[in-house]
This record gives C-alpha cells, sequence and structure tokens, in this order.
C-alpha cells in the first residue's frame, strides 16, 4: 500500500495488485467482520447444552469425527475468514486454560457481535460499545464472585467433584455412563494430585482406547498400560512383585558409528564371529539378571537370537516401549531409565506389585498392565466402546471432566449452571447500567441482552419456548433473588439448580465472559480489511 498526490496535491492510495484485491471500509468492514463471527456462532449453537445435537466432520483423508466439542468442531472446520479464524482461536485458548466451556464462550462472543451491530445501526461509535462492554464485563466476573460458592471436599468426601464432573459430561455423547465416568476422572486426578501446591499435572494420566466391550467397561488402572506384549510367545504372562530394568539400549551388538566393512575370508573368522556376538549377547543378559531384574522394557526392538536368549534365562521383555510410556512407567515404578548397560544397578530398577498381559476378545490383541506400583503417581484411564469414533469422543469428554476436576482443585469455587450464573449476571449489569451517564450504557444494556443468549440456546435445544422459559426464570430470579434458578433442561420439574445437582467452576465461567469480551472488542476495532478477492 502506498500513498500518492494528484496534481492538484490530493492523496489518493494505491494498492499493489489492487485488481486482485477488494477493500471493505468503516462500516461496512465492522458489518462483515460482526456476520463473520455470528456465522461460526450460529454452527456451534444447537450443540450447547446436555439436549445439544453433535456435528459430523470429514477430515480431507475421509476419516470422520463425531463431536460437540467446540473446540474440536472449530479445529476440524476449514476456516478461510480471517475473522472467523479469530473465534476459532477463542475456542482455543477456553480450552487450553480451563478444557471445558468451549461451545459457550464462541456462542457468547456471537451474542455479543449481534448486539453490537443493532448499537451501531443507532449510530454509536464501535469504540465507544467497545468500552461499554469491558465495563459490563467487569460487573458480571464481580457479581460471579459474589454468588459463588466454596465447595469443601478432600481424599476421602470428593461428592462434589463427582457432581460438578457429572454436569460436563452430561452435554456429552457418554451421558448414560456419566456417574461412572465423572469418578474415575476424579479418581485420577486425585491420585496425581499434589494437593498441598494445589497442583494437578494432567500428563501424568494417560487415556488409552481400545475398540471393543462397552463403554461401561471403562476402568481406572493405578499404573500403567501399555500397547505391547511381551517379545516371545512362550515368557510368562503374569509376574508379581516385578523389578524392571528400564532401558533405552538396543539388545544387540554394538555398531561403530562410521562406516564399516568386515571382511571375512574364511570359516574361522565367521565363528569368531559368532562366539563373540553370542558372548556379547550373553554378557547383556547376565547384567540384567546380576542387578536383579526380573522383566527388561526396551526401547529399542532386539533380533531373534536376544529373544531366544532371553526366554532361556528365564528373564521376560517387552521391546519397542515409547519413550513417553517410558517415562510415565519410570514415574510410576520409582526406576530410572538407563541408557547403557554398564550403568546399570540395582538402584535404578523400578518396582511393581503385579505385571500382567491381557489379551482382549477374539483377536487376541495384548496389552500389558503394570500395577500396585511403587510410586502410584501415574495412573491411566482405559477406555471401551463400540467404534473408533466413539472412543475418540469419549477421550475429549473425559479430558474435559479431567479439566474441571483439575480446576475445582485449584479454585474451590463454583456457579451454577443451567444458565443460572448468566441470568444472574444480566440482571446485575442490567441494573448497573443506570449508573453510567454516557453513551456507553446502551452498550452495557446490550451486554446484559448478549448474556441472555446462553440459556436461551439452552432452552431452544432442550426443545422448550425459548423467550416464554427465560423470561419466567428471570422473574422468578429477580422475585426472590436467588441465583439458583436456571433452565430445566432435562425436564425435571424443578429450576433450582442446587437440587439438579448442575454445577459449573467459576474460573471457567469468568474466563468465557473475559475471554469473549476480549475478542469483540477486538473485532468492534477493526474498521479497514484489504483481503485478496475471491477471483
Amino acid at each position: 500500500m502506498a500513498l500518492a498526490f494528484d496534481e492538484f496535491g490530493r492523496p489518493f492510495i494505491i494498492l499493489r495488485e489492487q485488481d486482485q484485491k477488494t477493500r471493505l471500509r468503516g462500516i461496512d468492514a465492522q458489518k462483515a467482520n460482526i456476520a463473520a463471527g455470528k456465522a461460526v456462532a450460529r454452527i456451534l449453537r444447537s450443540s450447547l447444552g446436555p439436549k445439544g445435537m453433535d456435528k459430523m466432520l470429514q477430515g480431507p483423508d475421509g476419516d470422520v469425527t463425531i463431536t460437540n466439542d467446540g473446540a474440536t468442531i472449530l479445529e476440524q472446520m476449514d476456516v478461510d475468514n480471517q475473522i472467523a479464524k479469530l473465534m476459532v482461536e477463542l475456542s482455543r485458548s477456553q480450552d487450553y486454560e480451563i478444557g471445558d466451556g468451549t461451545t459457550g464462550v464462541v456462542v457468547m462472543a456471537g451474542a455479543l457481535l449481534e448486539q453490537a451491530e443493532r448499537q451501531l445501526d443507532r449510530g454509536i461509535h464501535p469504540i465507544r460499545v467497545a468500552e461499554g462492554y469491558e465495563m459490563a464485563s467487569r460487573v458480571a466476573v464481580e457479581h460471579l464472585e459474589r454468588i459463588s460458592q466454596k465447595f469443601e471436599f478432600d481424599v476421602d468426601n470428593f461428592e462434589p467433584l463427582v457432581k460438578t464432573c457429572m454436569t460436563t459430561l452430561s452435554s456429552k455423547i457418554v451421558n448414560r455412563c456419566k456417574r461412572s465416568l465423572a469418578e474415575i476422572a476424579v479418581k485420577a486426578v486425585l491420585a496425581v494430585a499434589d494437593l498441598e501446591r494445589r497442583d494437578v499435572n494432567l500428563d501424568l494420566i494417560k487415556v488409552e482406547g481400545k475398540v471393543g466391550g462397552n463403554l461401561e467397561d471403562t476402568e481406572l488402572i493405578y499404573g500403567i498400560l501399555v500397547d505391547k506384549d511381551m517379545s516371545h510367545p512362550q515368557m510368562p504372562k503374569q509376574i508379581e512383585d516385578a523389578h524392571i530394568a528400564i532401558l533405552t539400549c538396543p539388545f544387540e551388538p554394538p555398531k561403530p558409528k562410521t562406516k564399516h566393512k568386515v571382511d571375512i575370508d574364511t570359516v574361522e573368522k565367521f565363528e569368531t564371529l559368532r562366539k563373540q556376538e553370542q558372548q556379547y549377547f550373553d554378557e547383556m543378559v547376565q547384567k540384567c539378571k546380576d542387578v536383579g531384574a526380573t522383566l527388561v522394557i526396551c526401547q529399542w526392538g532386539f533380533d531373534d537370537e536376544a529373544n531366544h536368549l532371553l526366554m532361556h534365562r528365564n528373564l521376560p521383555a517387552v521391546r519397542w516401549v515409547g519413550g513417553v510410556e517410558l517415562e510415565l512407567i519410570a514415574i510410576a515404578t520409582g526406576g530410572r531409565i538407563v541408557p547403557r548397560f554398564q550403568e546399570l544397578t540395582p538402584e535404578k530398577l523400578g518396582k511393581a506389585g503385579m505385571v500382567r498381559e491381557k489379551s482382549f476378545g477374539t483377536t487376541k490383541e495384548r496389552m500389558l498392565y503394570i500395577e500396585h506400583c511403587a510410586n502410584s503417581k501415574a495412573v491411566t484411564i482405559f477406555i471401551r466402546g463400540g467404534n473408533k469414533m466413539m472412543i475418540e469422543e469419549t477421550k475429549r469428554s473425559i479430558h474435559d471432566a479431567l479439566c474441571v476436576a483439575r480446576n475445582l482443585i485449584r479454585n474451590k469455587s463454583i456457579v451454577y449452571g443451567g444458565g443460572a450464573a448468566e441470568i444472574a449476571c444480566s440482571l446485575a449489569v442490567d441494573a448497573a447500567a443506570d449508573k453510567y451517564p454516557g453513551v456507553e450504557q446502551y452498550a452495557i444494556r446490550a451486554f446484559a441482552e448478549a448474556l441472555d443468549s446462553v440459556p436461551m440456546a439452552l432452552a431452544e435445544n432442550s426443545g422448550l419456548q425459548p423467550i416464554e422459559t427465560l423470561s419466567a426464570v428471570k422473574s422468578q430470579q429477580l422475585k426472590e433473588n436467588i441465583p439458583f434458578y436456571g433452565i430445566d433442561c432435562n425436564d425435571v420439574g424443578t429450576n433450582d439448580m442446587r437440587e439438579q445437582n448442575v454445577f459449573e467452576t467459576l474460573i471457567g465461567k469468568q474466563q468465557q465472559i473475559l475471554l469473549a469480551t476480549q475478542v469483540v472488542k477486538m473485532i468492534l476495532k477493526i474498521d479497514d480489511v484489504i483481503s485478496n478477492s475471491e477471483y
């Protein structure tokens, strides 16, 4: 883009390759951006809540994903428009930070954009709208803090955690098993949580899936699950009180790093070489036996001769185990990863109460369970399901539940779900609007109206009359001044979310409002769009 002047001194802008570019300015640019943002929000709106619909997405290579997780839907969609990409980023940042509420945050941003459009039509400047939104979001976040409640729990009494995780899982495809899956997620998080520091490292929870069985067969293993089997079919399938050597060096003769060539011109030389190799293997296996190892787990493979020797020496072994799994096994068993045979000592062995191989179904697919470990800080959630898509969706749902449990350990405050928190905030923001004398109060009222879009979408997706249901709940909250009344999506017969046990984490809700406001402010401030034309 360059600035030039004509013969009368009037400035004009020259765009490079301008025949291939389109340009939108001023109110047209804002309208186009708002339309793009609303289009993305409209897609996700129908998958909000326990009665939300799922989306089916086909990837470029034909693989199909069925999900109603907002972040996954937007990740898989091929979005060209830059503003729509901002909405994808918005959902992703909610997923990274909180893990849950990825659909709600996009619906919220879409509603804010819709309301902003009305304010722009009234002739209010976009900057004033953005400033009004900023004020309103501050009021909403403070009000959430006021209406939140502290949840007390400990390692023995984790029922509050389970109830909150069940709220997350109720909007997923796995909601028929939400109780058992929520318990599994909470137990897994508590197993690896550092309650003193209020910190949870989710990397220590491994989520494995295997097609077959029912969703009800999903189990929590206090140990590690490895998708491998013993290297020799005749090795023992169960080892109790195992001492595990974790190796990253291969079971094979040493190879020089440089290019080399061995000339063998007589039988004697060949015999010598063979004996040397055999002796080398012997020493390796003996070294493992000497330090007291009863199981060898190796990152690399080993040839048939080494396998045969290990079998003869009664030393079970597992080969081709991935690096991440090796690290988890080392953490769980308290062992050390050994890079050379010379460094193998009894102190570096990991200890596990039981190592067993288990086969599944008629296909005889086998997996290795390492249980009752010395340090049970690493756990595995093993998911079963009818097909691959079901298992993938369950993994995503479990991830959301794990994140919710982690957030509650970090911050024990909760607010009530079912749109109750949004309605309460909407009333608070509406009441606060009168205190602001400027044009901003229109924007603050618009923010209050946008907050109602989440309970409205919940009612719509549940097959209720949206406006009628929302106004009934709103008047009930106002009359009794209780922020627990939300939309009765499951048709239980009560609007009281305490009775329905529908809870959400406070930090998740606050993050939703703040992130949505930030993105909408950013979109409103754009007044000139220069883009490549379609043709």
